[in-house]
């Protein structure tokens, strides 16, 4: 079953929110002071690629760094990535099929807001 979400996931907006993702990181990436959040953004981009069958957990060894690098977060990419989310959530709800995938668009607007601190691990493989 999470294949066959998966695919449909792709197809109908994973892949959209993913190069939103990619264009996200580039972009932090070349102001080189934030490349941490490139990487973040990266990361999170795999995951909006693929997302049935992982969960996001906390990082036991966040800190404050990682808050003060997610409220500048939100200000450079966060809020129109969650924007991203949103609207294609809506999209997707439009349809019976498509609402499975749009609850997992909702789930990952939080991540979409504050990626530092956070893990992307398989269902299942954390405490």
């Amino acid at each position: 079953m999470r294949l066959l979400l998966n695919v449909i996931w792709l197809i109908f907006g994973g892949l959209w929110l993913a190069l939103g993702y990619l264009v996200a990181g580039i972009v932090c990436c070349v102001l080189i002071v934030t490349i941490p959040f490139g990487i973040a953004a990266f990361r999170i981009g795999l995951y909006a690629l693929w997302p049935f069958g992982k969960t996001v957990v906390d990082k036991p060894t966040a800190g404050v760094g990682s808050m003060i690098g997610n409220v500048i977060w939100v200000i450079i990419a966060g809020v129109w990535l969650a924007i991203g989310h949103i609207v294609t959530a809506v999209a997707m709800a439009i349809t019976i099929i498509g609402i499975p995938l749009a609850v997992a668009n909702l789930k990952m607007v939080p991540i979409s807001l504050m990626p530092l601190g956070k893990d992307i691990v398989p269902v299942g493989s954390h405490p």
